[in-house]
């Protein structure tokens, strides 16, 4: 069931957004050279807490994860895609990081990811993370009222694929509000014109990954939610929770 939001919720929406956006700010401005994955974390829950929000990261427990969550933010380095978890590993230069918060505040939730070099970067890793960028863009140009799921997943995936990128089969975005996961599903490639049709009042979470070596394959750490490239290669991730209205995508979680 997907719940239609009011333009009262949306704007409380909103304002979980704004604190997202300001932990993940925190967070990038903390990674440097050094830095323990676990003090990004802390960086994180700093802004939270100020905020008087909540996590719907910290011990959430789907039933395909080995253990609860346990941390405000997934932090995946290098060759992880999505879902690190922050541990004691410290960043050094040249790293690629993809950093992916949420929070809840007055009953609605708030999801966002960005993706960053530490120190200088590589040419091919800017230029993986600026498709990034550019995928989650046209995704959100393609979430207006009247179009369908398909046509979001259409457009976020002709950029991956033209810029030569994998796409890791299994994810994608979502519906959001009262929870971090809702109604309906949003893939990162698909069929323009298919799918559940966009109205007003209707949150997405859109979330391009891509993996930079091209292929698609992927496979679950040790730890049960690190999701890896199997090529080795670099992987970005790019996330903004944007409410469908009558007058075009609103992204609630832009800083």
């Amino acid at each position: 069931m997907v719940e239609i939001k009011t333009n009262e919720s949306l704007a409380a929406m909103r304002e979980s957004g704004r604190v997202v956006a300001r932990a993940l700010a925190a967070v990038r401005e903390k990674a440097a050279p050094g830095v323990a994955l676990t003090e990004l974390d802390r960086a994180a829950r700093e802004v939270l807490t100020e905020a008087g929000a909540g996590s719907p990261f910290l011990d959430y427990h789907p039933e395909w994860a080995p253990v609860p969550f346990p941390a405000v933010v997934c932090v995946s380095v290098n060759d992880a895609i999505v879902h690190g978890i922050p541990d004691g590993t410290r960043l050094a230069p040249g790293d690629l990081v993809s950093v992916d918060c949420g929070a809840t505040l007055g009953g609605w939730a708030g999801d966002s990811a960005v993706s960053f070099t530490v120190g200088p970067a590589r040419p091919e890793d800017t230029r993986l993370i600026a498709a990034a960028e550019e995928a989650l863009e046209a995704g959100i140009a393609a979430a207006v009222v009247g179009n369908r799921i398909g046509d979001i997943a259409h457009a976020i995936g002709r950029v991956c694929r033209a810029a030569g990128y994998g796409i890791p089969d299994g994810f994608g975005g979502h519906g959001i509000g009262r929870a971090m996961h809702e109604d309906p599903g949003v893939p990162n490639e698909g069929r323009p014109g298919r799918g559940m049709k966009l109205r007003h009042g209707m949150v997405l979470a859109i979330e391009p990954m891509l993996i930079g070596g091209g292929t698609d394959e992927h496979y679950t750490a040790r730890d049960g939610w690190t999701i890896r490239t199997s090529d080795g290669s670099r992987a970005s991730h790019a996330e903004h929770t944007v409410a469908i209205t009558d007058d075009g995508p609103r992204v609630l979680t832009a800083p």
